[in-house]
């Protein structure tokens, strides 16, 4: 499947619906990492492990850069950054699969050349887990 046609949409903590930030060029993988943990017997031939608690690592989101209007995501995420705010957030696959979490963002504008664009990236430090919803079946097609 291909990337295209993911949205990243937000809303305020406790907020009824999500507003999509338009212009998302790449999204991040994503999932939890949990940590290896060792936890060998002294009667044990080979070291022995567990899986430990998991490891939200950032995530990062790159957009076509845009700051002409008040409601521009570039602007709003970096109001956000501003204020410390933790924000909810949903991706949403083009075949219906949807992830959802709350984090603090970080927005940080790239440089650019001759026949370069300008983008920014916006980085998630997750507050939450991670939420899955499945697509119905027959999404996307």
């Amino acid at each position: 499947m291909l990337a295209n046609g993911a949205k990243l949409g937000f809303k305020k903590k406790g907020g009824a619906t999500y507003t999509d930030l338009p212009g998302l060029k790449e999204i991040p993988e994503m999932g939890v990492e949990p940590e290896k943990v060792e936890n060998t017997c002294l009667t044990d031939a080979n070291k022995m492990y567990e899986q430990g608690i998991g490891d939200l690592p950032e995530m990062t989101y790159k957009f076509k850069y845009d700051n002409t209007k008040a409601d521009s995501p570039y602007r709003v995420m970096r109001e956000a950054q501003a204020a410390g705010e933790v924000l909810s957030f949903q991706e949403t696959l083009k075949d219906g699969t949807a992830t959802a979490y709350d984090a603090q963002v970080s927005v940080k504008r790239t440089g650019g050349g001759v026949n370069g664009v300008i983008e920014f990236e916006l980085t998630m430090m997750v507050q939450s887990d991670l939420k899955f919803t499945d697509p119905t079946s027959g999404a996307g097609s």
